[in-house]
C-alpha cells in the first residue's frame, strides 16, 4: 500500500513538473485574457474561427489518424541533403527576403530586418529527443549568425512556429516582438520584456518602426501548446513598407477570408503562403497545393512564395509532393511562384531563373 501510494505520487509530481517546464509556455491572464474574453470571436472559453473548422472529420478517430503517423511514409523524408545558399544578410532598402526551410525567413526592408517563425532546433517538439529530425542540410544557419533584428514576428503559438530554443538565443538580438493576441503571454513567460512585445488581434495595426506597419486578419487554424487549444490567436499579417506591400500567411486552410483580404488590402506584391503538412484527415486547417495558388490569385498578388514544406515531415505526403504541385497548379493558372533554394536571397526586382533543386532528391 505505501509503496503504491509513494509511486502515485511520484507520478503526480513527475507529471506535474513536466507540463509546467518553460517551453510549453504560459497561458493568458489579466487584462490579456480580458481582451481575449471580449473578441467577437471567443465562445466557449475559446478563440473560434470566422467559419466552422473542426480539426478532423466526424469519421476519422485520433486513433486512426495516430496509426497512419505511426505507419508513416518511406518517401516523407528526401534521400539525399537538402541543398543551400549562403544568405545575404546585408541591410536593404529594396524588399528582399530569404527563405531558411519550412515557415522561418528573414524580410529586410527599407534598412530593418524582420524575422518571421525562426524555428532554428532540430524538431518541432517540446524535447529534442522526440519527434523527427529536420532534412539532413537544413541546419546551414544558427540563430546567432542573423543579422541584429527589428522585428520577430511569430503568427501563433504551435511548435512549428513558436520555437522555444530559438527565440532563447534571438530574445536580445531584436527590439521587438509582434505576435497574435495572447501568445505574448509564453514570450513573458520566457523573459522578454513587456515592452518589447506587440500583440495584435484581427484587423488591428500597428507601426513599430518609420515605413513599416502590420495589419493582424485572420486565418483559418487553430493554436496550442499542451492540452487545452484556442487560447491564443493565429493570424495572418499585412506587411506595408515604403514601396511594398507583403501578406504573410502563417498557418491557413482554404476560405473565404483569402477573398476578403484581398480586397480589403490588396494587391499585394508577394503573398507567403503555407504549402505543405495537409491530409485529407484534417482537410479544414491546412491547404493543399491547388488551393494555395487559388488563395494567391484570391489575395490579388503579384507572385507567390510557398513555404511551411522543405525542412520537417509533419504529415505524410510525399516530402516533395507539395512543390511539384503548387508549380503544376502555378503554371496553369499563369500564377509567377517564386521557388528558391534555402538561404537563397530573393529581390522582388530580380529576373529569377528557378531551378527544379528538390528533383532526384
Amino acid at each position: 500500500m505505501y509503496i503504491t501510494l509513494v509511486l502515485i505520487i511520484t507520478v503526480t509530481l513527475l507529471i506535474f513538473f513536466v507540463i509546467n517546464l518553460p517551453v510549453f509556455g504560459k497561458l493568458p491572464t489579466g487584462k490579456r485574457l480580458n481582451k481575449i474574453k471580449n473578441l467577437s470571436n471567443y465562445l466557449d472559453g475559446e478563440i473560434k474561427n470566422l467559419s466552422l473548422t473542426p480539426v478532423k472529420p466526424e469519421d476519422v478517430s485520433y486513433w486512426q489518424m495516430l496509426g497512419k503517423v505511426i505507419e508513416g511514409n518511406k518517401n516523407g523524408s528526401p534521400k539525399k541533403t537538402i541543398p543551400h545558399q549562403i544568405p545575404d544578410f546585408t541591410s536593404s532598402e529594396e524588399f528582399k527576403i530569404t527563405w531558411f526551410g519550412h515557415s522561418s525567413y528573414l524580410i529586410q526592408v527599407d534598412g530593418k530586418n524582420i524575422l518571421v517563425d525562426p524555428v532554428f532546433s532540430k524538431r518541432t517538439s517540446p524535447f529534442q529527443f522526440l519527434g523527427t529530425k529536420g532534412f539532413e542540410g537544413t541546419d546551414f544557419i544558427k540563430p546567432e549568425e542573423l543579422p541584429n533584428l527589428d522585428i520577430i514576428l511569430i503568427t501563433h503559438d504551435h511548435y512549428d512556429h513558436l520555437d522555444y530554443n530559438s527565440i532563447l538565443k534571438l530574445k536580445n538580438k531584436t527590439k521587438y516582438f509582434l505576435t497574435s493576441l495572447g501568445v505574448g503571454s509564453h514570450l513573458e513567460n520566457w523573459g522578454i520584456l513587456p515592452e518589447k512585445i506587440i500583440e495584435l488581434a484581427w484587423g488591428e495595426e500597428a507601426f513599430p518602426l518609420e515605413n513599416i506597419s502590420f495589419t493582424a486578419a485572420n486565418a483559418r487554424h487553430f493554436s496550442g501548446r499542451l492540452f487545452k487549444r484556442n487560447r491564443t490567436a493565429w493570424s495572418s499579417f499585412i506587411l506595408k513598407t515604403k514601396n511594398n506591400k507583403i501578406y504573410l500567411g502563417g498557418d491557413s486552410g482554404y476560405d473565404t477570408h483569402f477573398k476578403i483580404i484581398g480586397e480589403t488590402y490588396g494587391p499585394f506584391d508577394l503573398a507567403i503562403l503555407e504549402c505543405g503538412q495537409y491530409n485529407a484527415m484534417w482537410p479544414l486547417i491546412h491547404m493543399v497545393p491547388e488551393e494555395v495558388t487559388q488563395a494567391s490569385l484570391d489575395l490579388n498578388a503579384k507572385h507567390l512564395l510557398p513555404v511551411h514544406w522543405g525542412k520537417y515531415r509533419l504529415a505524410l505526403h510525399d516530402w516533395d509532393d507539395s512543390i511539384k504541385r503548387v508549380v503544376k497548379s502555378a503554371k496553369d493558372l499563369n500564377i509567377s511562384i517564386l521557388t528558391p533554394e534555402l538561404g537563397q536571397t530573393l529581390k522582388l526586382k530580380d529576373n529569377w531563373d528557378f531551378k527544379p533543386w528538390w528533383a532526384n532528391l
